[in-house]
C-alpha cells in the first residue's frame, strides 16, 4: 500500500497524549494515514492510538532512532510527516510543513520552535536551550549551514529523502543525524516557524539532558569523521604537529647553539608526535577518497529512487 501522506508518530509511554495527537492530525490531514509505532510502552499507548483510528505497529528495539529506522523501511508514501506523540507540536502546522515538499521546493522541512520564542517561553527544562544552541553552532561551524532549530522532532520529508536516508542512530541522536545528513548531502531544507507548547500535566519527557546530550555530541563527532574525514583527521594532524613543535623547538635551538642533542627523550617524543601527525593526514586523505566514492554511489541511488517515485506517482494519476 502506498500512501500520499503518512504521519509517523514514534511513541513510548504516551497514553496521556496520544489520543489527542492522533485526533488532531486526522482532523488536519484527513487524507493521510496516521502510523503510531509503539516502542515497548508499559501503558495503554498502543490501545488508545488504535481506538482513535491510527495504524499501530510495534518496534521491540528500544530507542527513537530504532523506531524511525523501521518506519522509514516499512512505510511507502509520497510525503512523510514525523512528529512526537507528546502533544507539544501543533497539528495545525502540518500543511505548512508539507507545502514546500508538495511544491517541490524542499526535500526536508523543519518545524522551527525557536524563531518565534515559543520554545523559550514554554520549555522549563534546564540546559535544553543551551544544548540546542551548541548543536546548531557545531553544525554551522563544520558544515556551514545554520539551522533555526536542529533538535526539533517535527519534520516532513519527501520519499526520496526517506528511502535514501541510512539511519544509524539508536536513540535521541536521530534528529541530529537527520539534520547532518540533509546538510552534508545538500538536500533542500526549509525551516517553518511553529508554535510550541510544553507537555501537559501527567506527561513526562524521556530525554535525559546530560546522558542524551553526550550521545548527541558523540554522534556529531562520528558523523564529522565519516562525512568529512580529511577535515577531521586534518585537525588531529594539526594537533600532533603543534605538540611536536612545542616539544621539538627547544631541542632544535639547543642543537643549533651547541651542536649536541642532550635531550634524547624529547627528541624521540617530538619525532613521534610529528610522525603521528603525518599518519593522521595520510589516513584522512585515504578516507576522504573513499567517502567521495561512497557519495557517488549514494547519488546514483538517489537518481534510482527518484525515478521510481515519479513512475509511481504517474501510475496513480493515470
Amino acid at each position: 500500500m502506498h500512501d500520499r501522506i503518512a504521519v509517523l508518530i514514534p511513541c513510548y509511554n504516551e497514553a496521556v497524549t496520544i489520543g489527542k495527537v492522533v485526533d488532531d492530525f486526522k482532523r488536519e490531514l484527513p487524507e493521510a494515514t496516521v502510523y503510531v509505532y509503539d516502542n515497548n510502552s508499559s501503558d495503554d499507548t498502543a490501545r488508545i492510538a488504535r481506538e482513535h483510528g491510527a495504524v499501530v505497529r510495534h518496534e521491540p528495539r528500544q530507542g527513537k532512532g530504532n523506531v524511525v529506522r523501521q518506519m522509514f523501511r516499512d512505510i511507502e508514501a509520497d510525503f512523510y510527516l514525523m512528529v512526537d506523540g507528546d502533544d507539544t507540536y501543533p497539528a495545525e502546522a502540518a500543511r505548512a510543513l508539507l507545502a514546500p515538499l508538495e511544491r517541490n521546493e524542499a526535500d526536508m522541512t523543519v518545524g522551527d520552535r525557536l524563531s518565534n520564542g515559543s520554545y523559550d517561553e514554554e520549555n522549563d527544562r534546564a540546559f535544553h536551550g543551551f544544548g540546542n544552541d551548541l548543536v546548531r553552532w557545531l553544525i554551522k561551524s563544520i558544515y556551514g549551514y545554520a539551522f533555526d532549530d536542529v533538535m526539533t522532532g517535527y519534520r516532513a520529508f519527501n520519499r526520496t529523502f526517506v528511502k535514501t536516508m541510512p539511519v544509524l542512530s539508536a536513540g535521541f541522536q536521530i534528529e541530529t543525524e537527520l539534520s547532518i545528513h540533509a546538510v552534508d548531502k545538500r538536500w533542500r531544507i526549509v525551516d517553518v516557524p511553529i508554535a510550541y507548547r510544553d507537555r501537559p500535566e501527567g506527561s513526562e519527557s524521556k530525554l535525559s539532558t546530560f546522558e542524551d546530550g553526550a550521545k548527541v555530541l558523540m554522534a556529531i563527532a562520528s558523523l564529522f569523521r565519516e562525512c568529512k574525514p580529511f577535515a577531521f583527521f586534518g585537525w588531529i594532524a594539526l594537533l600532533f604537529f603543534a605538540l611536536g613543535l612545542v616539544v621539538g623547538i627547544p631541542v632544535i635551538i639547543e642543537f643549533i647553539q651547541t651542536g649536541l642533542v642532550p635531550k634524547l627523550p624529547s627528541t624521540v617524543l617530538a619525532t613521534g608526535l610529528v610522525f603521528c601527525g603525518a599518519l593522521a593526514i595520510t589516513a584522512g586523505a585515504i578516507l576522504d577518497t573513499m567517502a567521495k566514492g561512497h557519495r557517488k554511489m549514494w547519488e546514483l541511488e538517489v537518481y534510482r529512487v527518484e525515478q521510481e517515485s515519479r513512475r509511481a506517482r504517474a501510475e496513480r494519476q493515470e
